[in-house]
């Protein structure tokens, strides 16, 4: 093939691509998140990659970031094909760029068959149309869990939501973390108690969710773009900004809402933060592990009350490594009735990416294997794949050299891939039916019985 003609295989921009090592670290993460989420009783469901444009716009405002797809999704010369199966519509089609509103329009394709409270997790593959750089992706995993209700949902579902963060990064061990909390309805009763508009309310809320992405004097800027008066505009900077302990800032939240007119939704606001801080603690979570941030906003649409956000303490530059919040209306903008709900999202890819990146994780071993067994003279291969599948029936990974090669060419290939042990078979041992058992990280060499070799290798095995 000519140099013009050489076809371009790098990856596409925005998209991951993950070496061995990574992707068995991405296993092991999955593997851990699940346990905890299974473990509050949360159970796996899987919607669609694509979905009606109109579902993914219902709620939320990431028309920027949607992939979009048109409607026929058959190349034009299967036109007839698509014509024949009934499909003559031109449905606008997208990838979906998060699991919570496809999760909505789930739970109304399948109310019947779901019981409430429904809690599911997801851990699938979402898309955005983002311009691609460090640590964003256009193609990214995200391990979410949602509890919805019908009519009703107990603010303690709220409360679990930290406990559960909690316990998945203390079992990942990446350092010492805070998750943050708020609620959506502090803010808007604030916003309200100054005499922020209720029209500009929304677009207020947006402008502090930005407050760490573009620093305090830009928050105050864009705050009176939107109209919003110099003395109302230090009023909530200055309340963003309260500090302390959760009771003293629940403390000044209550003070400050008595004081309030139109205080209504400020104290419920209130109480739903006093409510969800009570559950979490109860759950016996560390206050060094949670605070209250009135700074916290969430910028997605269907956030209402309790929000989320988690930092990594000595590397906030990381920004949220997991974040949610509840919601009423997002369900119900399918079904006609209220049904809250309350959810958080750990993006995956992006985290994992940036945790390689600041070496807070390493990349496991290219290989699950712990053995191989070697090939010293090929008329022994029978031999060798019986003691390997005896090793794999007692709960041992192995890989079985089919071709004779020089042993210090096996030993390098195993130490290149990370395995532990080699198993080495010659004519005297299989004989005697004994095996060399040589350990690659300490050089040992021992001789051992094959019937006692599988107990031998996990003795030995690294924890």
């Amino acid at each position: 093939m000519a140099k013009s003609e050489r076809i371009n295989f790098s990856t596409p921009s925005g998209f991951p691509e993950f070496l061995p090592g990574e992707k068995r670290l991405e296993v092991y993460l999955l593997d851990t998140i699940r346990k905890v989420y299974e473990s509050y009783g949360f159970t796996p469901i899987e919607t669609p990659a694509v979905e009606r444009l109109e579902v993914l716009q219902a709620k939320g405002n990431q028309g920027d970031n949607i992939i979009y797809g048109i409607n026929p999704i058959l190349p034009p010369n299967r036109q007839a094909e698509k014509d024949k199966a009934g499909e003559t519509g031109s449905e606008a089609r997208a990838l979906k760029f998060d699991q919570t509103v496809p999760l909505a329009a789930y739970i109304a394709r399948h109310l019947n068959d779901l019981t409430f409270p429904f809690a599911r997790y997801q851990m699938d593959i979402v898309f955005r149309g983002e311009r691609a750089k460090d640590g964003r992706f256009r193609q990214f995993r995200q391990c979410d869990i949602d509890v919805v209700g019908r009519r009703e949902l107990s603010l303690f579902y709220d409360a679990q939501m930290p406990a559960i963060i909690a316990e998945i990064f203390e079992a990942i061990n990446i350092g010492d973390f805070l998750i943050r909390i708020n609620n959506r309805k502090v803010l808007t009763g604030f916003f309200r108690s100054v005499g922020v508009e209720a029209e500009k309310i929304k677009a207020c809320i947006g402008i502090i969710d930005n407050l760490e992405k573009i620093g305090e004097a830009k928050v105050k800027q864009e705050l009176e773009k939107e109209g919003i008066l110099v003395e109302q505009t230090q009023k909530i900077i200055d309340f963003i900004n309260i500090k302390g302990t959760v009771d003293e800032i629940l403390d000044k939240l209550k003070y400050l809402a008595q004081s309030a007119s139109d205080a209504e939704i400020f104290n419920l606001g209130v109480t739903e933060l006093e409510t969800v801080i009570s559950g979490v603690r109860n759950l016996g979570v560390a206050e060094a592990r949670f605070c209250i941030d009135l700074s916290i906003a969430r910028g997605l649409d269907y956030y209402t009350g309790t929000v989320y956000e988690t930092s990594l303490i000595g590397h906030e530059a990381l920004g949220s490594i997991c974040s949610g919040g509840r919601y009423e209306e997002l369900v119900g903008v399918f079904l006609g009735e209220k049904m809250p709900g309350v959810g958080i999202s750990i993006g995956l890819t992006r985290l994992m990416s940036r945790l390689l990146k600041a070496g807070i994780l390493n990349p496991l071993t290219a290989t699950p294997t712990q053995v191989i067994v070697v090939n010293v003279q090929e008329d022994l291969t029978p031999v060798y794949l019986n003691v390997s599948q005896k090793l794999r029936k007692a709960g041992i990974n192995v890989v079985t050299n089919f071709e004779q090669r020089p042993l210090g060419k096996q030993f390098q290939q195993a130490e290149k891939q990370g395995i532990q042990f080699c198993v080495i078979i010659g004519s005297e041992e299989a004989t005697a039916q004994k095996a060399a058992l040589k350990d690659l990280k300490t050089r040992e060499q021992i001789e051992v019985p094959l019937e006692n070799l599988a107990e031998a290798i996990k003795q030995r095995l690294d924890p």
